[in-house]
């Protein structure tokens, strides 16, 4: 994987952090979790492509 896509993952999982910890001391645990939820969803979605290349990968290596 590339350096940048690996940065963006990172800075996606701080923004999440951050406002997960801001909702947390507020009170609003509800927000909090559904906020680590849609973070998770997201850095899912932007891994999907690259695991799909690697599964096509092995697979044509392997000749299956």
């Amino acid at each position: 994987m590339e350096l940048n896509f690996i940065l963006k993952i990172a800075g996606i999982a701080l923004i999440v952090a951050v406002i997960n910890q801001v909702l947390s001391k507020t009170g609003r645990d509800d927000y909090a979790l559904l906020v680590s939820l849609s973070g998770i969803a997201v850095i899912i979605a932007m891994l999907l492509p690259k695991i799909s290349n690697l599964l096509s990968g092995v697979k044509s290596l392997f000749d299956l």
